[in-house]
């Protein structure tokens, strides 16, 4: 991970296999054992041909589709903003998961002395990776929230100071929630009355009341007033019930502070005590959990026609998602204001709002489909095939839109295409995905100069170019279909079209690796490496 890059999302050991109908124990693997990390405010690029799983994982990491095993870890928000319920759960069984960590450990050290006296026997490396994978997916979990602690023997003292911060934590929870709902109303108070006061200036001061105000509009000053001062009256109260949850919650902190104080000379604590992460695991919440961060997590979708409800108006397709996360009440005058801004911001005229989505072309549904993603200002957004279904010309201007917003609002994107023109003009990284799995991970520029894995090499060659420096470049095409993602080939998932592929290939499954500062490759026989 570079040192210098905030992580938003880490993702380890990430699968989602569909179900095959009236098939048992079939599934498609759409997603098979992901690791990546995704940094704030880049632009990750993912590639890969019809039905790789890119989609997929975009939907995976926004939880429209549940897991099928793997963490995946958001940044975006601390723990104490959503206290998610897993965290009681495993502290809670903490001798079940330490139990089945030490099983799995022993099982993987097992393997590991079984192929050091073999290195060359493909069982035993295949053996080695699986136990790997699935120490892993039972150890990261715990010890992303437990860290040191994991390790101790006073497992009691661990499980009550846990469950009491978790208590506590949830009370303030509701606390904050209630501030939240009076801010919401203050603000909609002081917006109402800031435009009669505007309306009539000389009821703004209420030493100057002018004589030819009607005493119905001196009530409707005076009513505001009111209203406004009971509901500071509320917020007042609540922060201070805030601050005494937050007394109590740093107490209970201090006691979990206050262990691993104790067991800081230990070498196993220290050991374990570095993979501590303050991430939510977005594979573990529950639904009500997850729409506490529905609105920082947005996908602009590929068909700009299908995806918007043709009895909406734009006004009601953007302010739809404002409503459900509460940006604004019910009939909010501010809303308005709001939305004709948005839709403005994303090249949408303020006529336009009162139109139905038949009413426009294909470029300007996509920007209402932007707008409406954007309107509820979130972290990161899931640009599905954005541009695919619209015009070459239409293409450009709406990729640029998508960049002018991402350095105003500092937004991440996961672009999703299969056009590598696009990906290579928008992208900061890009990732190459093949049958569920990344073969190849790196930037923009290094991707294009220096691929390295035999399927990236393929893509590349299979682009149309024009006369390069008076040469004309053959397009190669890639030979083959990919395999069934039901029924992958062993080993290498594309060594069954691969011209390098040997007997490894097609026995052990090549690991992401870092073969170079920031260049991950999956392949047993890389390509342009330095030897």
């Amino acid at each position: 991970m570079s040192e210098n890059k905030k992580v938003l999302f880490k993702i380890r050991g990430l699968k989602h296999y569909f179900p095959v109908s009236g098939k048992r124990n079939m599934f498609v693997k759409a997603n098979d054992g992901i690791d990546i990390d995704i940094y704030d405010g880049e632009t990750l690029g993912i590639v890969g041909e019809s039905g790789c799983g890119k989609s997929t994982l975009g939907r995976v990491l926004l939880q429209l589709y549940k897991r099928t095993e793997g963490s995946i870890l958001y940044f975006g928000k601390t723990l104490e903003d959503i206290t998610p319920k897993y965290i009681k759960d495993i502290t809670s069984n903490l001798p079940k998961h330490r139990k089945k960590i030490a099983e799995l450990s022993a099982e993987l050290e097992q393997k590991k002395k079984m192929l050091e006296s073999d290195p060359n026997d493909f069982e035993k490396i295949e053996a080695y990776n699986l136990a790997r994978k699935q120490y892993n997916l039972a150890y990261f979990p715990v010890v992303t929230i437990l860290g040191g602690l994991l390790t101790v023997n006073d497992t009691a003292s661990v499980q009550k100071a846990y469950s009491e911060l978790y208590s506590v934590s949830k009370d303030r929870l509701v606390i904050r929630r209630r501030v939240k709902a009076v801010e919401l109303d203050i603000a909609e108070a002081g917006y109402v009355k800031e435009a009669h006061d505007k309306k009539n200036p000389d009821l703004a001061d209420n030493e100057v009341v002018a004589m030819n105000i009607s005493k119905s509009e001196i009530s409707t000053t005076v009513a505001s007033k009111k209203k406004l001062d009971r509901l500071e009256k509320i917020k007042s109260e609540l922060e201070q019930k805030l601050v005494e949850a937050d007394k109590q919650v740093a107490e209970k902190q201090a006691v979990i502070d206050a262990l691993r104080e104790k067991y800081k000379g230990d070498p196993n604590f220290a050991k374990e005590e570095k993979h501590r992460s303050e991430g939510i695991d977005l594979a573990l919440l529950t639904v009500d959990e997850m729409r506490l961060l529905r609105s920082d997590m947005q996908i602009i979708f590929q068909d700009p026609y299908s995806s918007l409800n043709p009895r909406m108006t734009v006004g009601q397709i953007i302010g739809e998602g404002l409503r459900a996360h509460r940006f604004f009440k019910k009939n909010s005058e501010r809303q308005h204001d709001y939305i004709v801004k948005v839709m403005e911001e994303c090249g949408l005229a303020p006529y336009m709002l009162h139109r139905f989505p038949n009413q426009f072309s294909g470029g300007q549904r996509q920007r209402i489909g932007i707008a409406r993603a954007l309107a509820v200002s979130p972290d990161f957004v899931v640009c599905d095939e954005a541009v695919s279904a619209l015009d070459v010309s239409i293409q450009s201007q709406i990729i640029n839109l998508l960049q002018d917003l991402r350095e105003k609002s500092n937004l991440t994107y996961m672009f999703i295409s299969h056009d590598m023109s696009v990906i290579k003009y928008i992208s900061d990284r890009i990732g190459v995905m093949y049958l569920g799995s990344f073969v190849e991970l790196c930037s923009a520029e290094k991707l294009f100069e220096k691929p390295m894995h035999p399927y990236t090499v393929a893509l590349l060659e299979a682009i149309p170019t024009t006369d390069v420096d008076g040469e004309k470049k053959e397009m190669k095409i890639l030979e083959g279909d990919i395999p069934s993602p039901v029924n992958p080939p062993p080993g290498c998932k594309f060594h069954t079209r691969c011209q390098y592929a040997s007997d490894m290939c097609k026995e052990v499954e090549p690991l992401l690796e870092e073969v170079e500062p920031e260049h991950f490759v999956a392949c047993h026989h890389r390509l342009n490496a330095d030897e």
